[in-house]
């Protein structure tokens, strides 16, 4: 077990194997690239990614299939090579969540940068689609979708109870 130190979390003990590696980082953090998915409410579809090298940050993160049932991203042939995808590989496909203090119902997503996640290798990458794609698109002005689509299995599974 390795420790992870979060300011929104405390401490708590994570796997190795839990650890997610984005080699570039996430844009606007490119130093910080160790992470582990973190259950808030194991009920809620929401996760934490949690940043192993800078305790302060944390992003939340979606399956992008909860709530945008047409939401389909070709992926780049440079990208699988980044998280060493294989045919085989069921890679996940999440998005980052900005939650607003002032008002939780108008959380957005950015699908014009969601993140590509390879469970096999803990490989990762952000991508960054095109601009017809919004960086901060209405969570709630849509129905929720009852189509699975991209895979909704955990990208990794930290044991951590917060």
């Amino acid at each position: 077990m390795m420790q992870c130190r979060s300011t929104r979390f405390g401490t708590c003990d994570v796997r190795p194997d839990a650890v997610l590696t984005f080699p570039n980082g996430i844009l606007g953090f490119p130093d910080c690239r160790r992470y582990v998915i973190l259950d808030h409410d194991t009920d809620a579809p929401f996760k934490w990614l949690q940043s192993l090298d800078e305790p302060g940050l944390a992003f939340v993160i979606l399956d992008p299939a909860t709530f945008h049932s047409g939401y389909d991203v070709q992926l780049p042939h440079e990208a699988l090579v980044e998280v060493d995808g294989k045919d085989d590989d069921e890679l996940i496909l999440s998005v980052l969540l900005t939650i607003p203090s002032n008002d939780p119902t108008g959380i957005t997503a950015n699908l014009r940068g969601p993140l590509l996640m390879n469970p096999r290798t803990k490989l990762c990458k952000q991508l960054i689609l095109s601009d017809s794609y919004p960086t901060r698109f209405p969570l709630f002005s849509h129905k929720p979708s009852t189509e699975t689509g991209a895979s909704t299995k955990p990208a990794a599974s930290a044991v951590c109870s917060v």
